[in-house]
């Protein structure tokens, strides 16, 4: 029997239809008609909750860290050479000047023209309130346990704060500047305590940055306003919309069509930024990403983690693999120009990578060479090699969502397979792979990681002890060095190549790729700007032709 739809049901569906209908139509004839000191950015996540000290757990998105850099600054920016140690590098943007007293004290006196979008002064009760919120596990627990070296944070008058470490280290100014951006104390009396700030300041926050929070209609937009009294400068352009698309090709055909000025990252395949760089009015740019893809060699038998894994637990059987693949040839298939192979496990986004040698290239004769010194040839002739009647054949796991990671897994297992390895390809979906990832249950796991502007970031995955070592890799070696790296007053840099080059030597994985990002912005925009931590930060600075 056919189902019964009722007359009512049936016309408020409709009507429903023809409302979102109507807003959409609205929303693209409202883009379509801005004036020339309007730009719109198209990306794929909305802002939900752009308050510093919430953007954690589900919040942890990069839509809420985008909107809330342009209305929340820092007391100072990480400078263009991304350089996360010492006191140098950083710009002033809420703290006029700062000065060391000792080696675990700083002072920094804040900017007597900074205001709330209230009209209020930024005053140094703003900036307790955050490191107070910040360095409360129960309201931050991410955010507590990156600064769990700081022991306290005074002030010394309204424009005076005074922040003081456990002991020295070369990332004191970065902890302080970095993770922390000032709330209105004076809007938050109670915001020190509680954890839900109040839903009004949430839903309309008032801030310090270039643009003031005008809207957001959910799904369609989030509109901003230029702060004219903006004490750094004044903002070139007056409206700033960021339009949401979740999906990619509708991102781009946006573009395409100039509805929108610019959009975030183009997504893969390769083909998508050669269809947006033929278009005349566009044009692409690249700026330094946080990501890495890389080949992690399980070095504990999957089976049984007591146990060595039977084959790559040979840091020699490891070389070889990483000596039998020319990954410049992936990366131009995949990417084309737009990445680069990492020496170690870095993005582009880490400064440690700079005074890098290059990665090394394909070396097949020798990658047979050193397998055949473990004992490893092709006894049967089959094609795989083989020691003791086992075959070298590897399974090799990886997320289904990723058509990067398929694309060059593919490719791998092709030059492998020359080699006379035989790799299993295993596309799992995204919660299994993370799941068998985390317990250990790969022999190799094509892995992804988005990686903070710190190099001691690394000590998670390739530390002896580090939280993310799911392949067991450990070289006290490498240890010690970032150890010293990491408490380094000066020299760090040395001290981290040189744990790279051990981590190289080891080959614990093939470092396979560290992409560009690929920005793509209308030819009308002038002076545009990009910074790889916050891509969007400089906005204000942007101009029309």
């Amino acid at each position: 029997m056919a189902p019964v739809v009722r007359r009512s049901t049936l016309a408020g569906a409709l009507a429903a239809s023809l409302v979102a209908v109507a807003a959409f139509a609205a929303t693209r004839g409202a883009f379509k008609g801005r004036d020339r000191n309007t730009i719109v950015i198209v990306t794929a996540q909305q802002a939900t909750v752009p308050i510093p000290t919430m953007i954690e757990g589900a919040a942890s998105a990069t839509g809420n860290q985008d909107l809330a850099d342009q209305l929340f600054l820092r007391l100072a920016a990480l400078g263009p050479g991304l350089n996360t140690s010492g006191d140098a590098g950083f710009t002033p943007q809420l703290a006029r000047s700062w000065t060391r007293r000792d080696s675990v004290t700083l002072a920094f006196d804040l900017d007597p023209r900074a205001r709330w979008h209230d009209g209020a002064p930024v005053v140094a009760q703003d900036v307790l309130l955050a490191f107070e919120r910040a360095r409360n596990p129960k309201i931050a627990p991410k955010l507590a346990d990156l600064l769990h070296h700081i022991v306290s944070v005074t002030a010394e008058s309204d424009r005076r704060v005074v922040i003081r470490f456990d002991h020295p280290y070369a990332e004191q100014f970065y902890d302080a500047t970095f993770q922390v951006q000032p709330l209105p104390s004076h809007l938050l009396p109670n915001g020190a305590a509680t954890p839900d700030l109040p839903r009004a300041f949430v839903d309309h926050p008032v801030g310090n940055g270039p643009f003031r929070f005008v809207r957001t209609v959910p799904g369609q937009f989030t509109e901003l306003a230029a702060d004219p009294k903006f004490f750094l400068g004044k903002p070139g352009m007056q409206r700033l919309f960021l339009r949401i698309a979740a999906d990619p090709d509708a991102r781009m055909n946006l573009l395409l069509t100039g509805e929108v000025d610019a959009m975030d990252a183009v997504p893969a395949p390769l083909s998508n930024i050669e269809r947006l760089s033929g278009a005349p009015d566009l044009k692409l740019v690249s700026v330094p990403s946080p990501l890495m893809g890389y080949l992690l060699f399980n070095q504990r038998d999957r089976a049984d983690s007591a146990r060595p894994h039977p084959i790559l637990s040979d840091s020699v059987v490891r070389q070889a693999l990483v000596l039998a693949l020319d990954r410049q040839l992936m990366l131009r298939a995949t990417f084309g120009r737009w990445a680069d192979v990492p020496y170690g496990p870095v993005s582009q986004l880490l400064w440690v990578r700079r005074g890098s040698p290059r990665a090394a290239g394909p070396d097949t004769a020798r990658a047979r060479k050193l397998l055949a010194s473990r004992g490893w040839t092709d006894h049967d002739g089959d094609g795989v090699l083989d020691r003791a009647g086992r075959p070298l054949s590897l399974a090799l796991n990886y997320p289904l969502q990723s058509d990067v990671r398929r694309q060059l897994g593919l490719l791998v297992q092709e030059q492998l397979r020359q080699l006379g390895v035989h790799i299993d390809l295993v596309r799992l979906d995204g919660p299994v792979w993370a799941e068998r990832r985390s317990r250990g249950d790969f022999d190799i796991d094509f892995s992804s990681a988005s990686q903070d502007p710190t190099p001691s970031g690394l000590t998670q995955s390739w530390s002896c002890h580090g939280g993310t070592n799911v392949a067991h890799y450990c070289d006290p070696g490498v240890d010690s060095l970032m150890e010293r790296a990491m408490m380094a007053q000066r020299g760090a840099g040395a001290l981290w190549q040189q744990a790279l080059r051990r981590i190289e030597a080891d080959a614990p994985a093939a470092f396979i790729y560290a992409p560009s990002y690929v920005f793509a912005v209308n030819r009308r925009l002038g002076t545009v700007k990009f910074e790889p931590v916050s891509v969007w930060r400089d906005l204000w600075e942007w101009s029309v032709r």
